[in-house]
């Protein structure tokens, strides 16, 4: 079936708003979405999917472009040269492709739409331009744009991974991520709740693999509307989200802090494991984040719940609950790298630099949330990113500075929660291996 003129124009244009990398990528394409209200369904989801496609293989699209002649297409947009930013290496700068050019490349290289589908769209000089890009052979490419990750990234990775993981690892963030419910077992079991989804709403889903309340979906349906959704039995997280606070493992009438609760997806989940139970502490410094949690709350049932804007991890607020806490859940700000295949902009976004000022953040607020517990309370910290300087290099150098405080094995405690997994003493699973997005956890314990 043909494209439609107006859907490609719409795409190209939204390529060139997303491409500028001002913000991320999802809130600019809502943007986008709600300027241009007169867009359908179809129209936004064809927009969409190749706007992240395009983003999760910018550079093999553009290393694919490079040779062409600029001039023989055009440019409908901008031709963005890319100066050397703080932490960028000289081998990073260069000239992008237009987003016309990725538009048209991404169509014909990343979804298979063949040049006679294309016609319609094409502009002079444009046919034979698609011909020569189709003629380039993509075997034997630098690993770099195999992988499709920057440089920087590259660099990082090839200190602990071989070439052969690094592809690996690139191949699994290159896949669209599924969509995964975890079922608010407050409400009702896991069991009914997909047998509603399968034979009641007709959409196809399946059990996770590991996390023993979530549930995969195969497609990618509307759920606001859907009833489960609005009685609060569902929520949208992905698998690997739900191990973090199965890690935790909060119990009855405890009290638990979640230190950067953000949304409240992960609080949401301490809240029913506690069965609705004790006291939860949901803790952020965005208002606007804490208050994306109202909506969700009030679906999910759950009273114990209170959420808190702190102004940092300094706050008084934090401080009054010193020593008092049972466990804390130290969900850290961090790069996001490990959710690149719902968020590709961000390996285009984050620099070095970003991540350098990032890891101070980290072990300031790991520090300040361990000074919550009471003796035996467990303190879980844990980030969407899969560098060590992120990950393992925090938790050794607070270990190492705090001697009160020693390092749970994880595999035991997922085993304790009915979680199939061991990947050691700290938790780490990855989108090519686990089918989740890239997350790393360590459990600690006061002793």
């Amino acid at each position: 079936m043909p494209i439609p003129v107006s859907r490609f124009g719409h795409l190209v244009h939204a390529l060139q708003s997303v491409l500028r990398l001002h913000e991320p990528a999802d809130a600019n394409l809502h943007n986008y979405f709600r300027i241009h209200r007169e867009l359908g369904s179809q129209d936004r989801a064809f927009v969409a999917e190749n706007v992240y496609a395009a983003l999760r293989r910018k550079r093999f699209l553009e290393y694919l472009i490079g040779p062409l002649s600029p001039g023989s297409l055009p440019a409908f947009g901008y031709a963005q040269a890319t100066g050397e930013r703080d932490g960028e290496s000289q081998r990073d700068v260069h000239v992008t492709a237009t987003p016309r050019q990725l538009a048209l490349a991404t169509l014909m290289k990343l979804q298979g739409i063949n040049a006679r589908e294309l016609a319609p769209l094409l502009l002079d000089n444009e046919e034979e331009w698609l011909k020569q890009l189709k003629a380039i052979p993509t075997s034997d490419l630098p690993l770099a744009v195999q992988a499709d990750f920057p440089d920087w990234l590259m660099e990082r990775l090839a200190t602990f991974m071989s070439e052969a993981d690094i592809l690996a690892l690139a191949r699994g963030m290159q896949q669209p991520a599924p969509l995964d419910l975890r079922v608010n077992t407050l409400l009702d079991k896991r069991d009914d709740v997909l047998n509603t989804l399968v034979n009641s709403d007709g959409i196809a889903a399946e059990l996770t693999p590991y996390s023993p309340l979530g549930l995969r979906l195969k497609d990618k349906p509307s759920l606001n509307r859907n009833s489960l959704f609005i009685k609060g039995k569902i929520e949208v997280q992905d698998e690997g989200s739900q191990l973090i606070g199965l890690l935790l493992a909060p119990q009855r009438r405890e009290m638990v802090v979640d230190f950067c609760a953000g949304a409240g997806g992960k609080t949401l989940l301490l809240g029913a494991l506690m069965q609705n139970s004790g006291r939860v502490y949901a803790f952020d410094v965005s208002e606007k984040r804490l208050n994306n949690l109202k909506p969700r709350l009030k679906r999910s049932g759950l009273s114990n719940l209170h959420p808190q804007l702190i102004a940092n991890e300094n706050d008084l607020k934090i401080k009054r609950l010193a020593g008092k806490i049972d466990r804390v859940l130290v969900d850290a700000p961090c790069s996001g790298i490990g959710t690149l295949r719902r968020n590709p902009d961000l390996k285009w976004r984050q620099k070095p630099a970003d991540v350098a000022e990032l890891t101070h953040k980290q072990a300031a607020i790991l520090l300040a949330a361990s000074r919550l517990l009471k003796t035996g309370g467990r303190l879980v910290y844990a980030t969407c990113s899969f560098l060590p300087e992120e990950n393992q290099h925090i938790v050794e150098a607070f270990l190492a500075q705090h001697p009160e405080f020693r390092l749970l094995d994880a595999g035991e405690i997922l085993a304790s929660q009915h979680v199939p997994l061991n990947t050691g003493k700290y938790l780490q699973i990855l989108p090519h291996i686990h089918g989740t997005d890239g997350f790393f956890a360590a459990a600690m314990e006061r002793v």
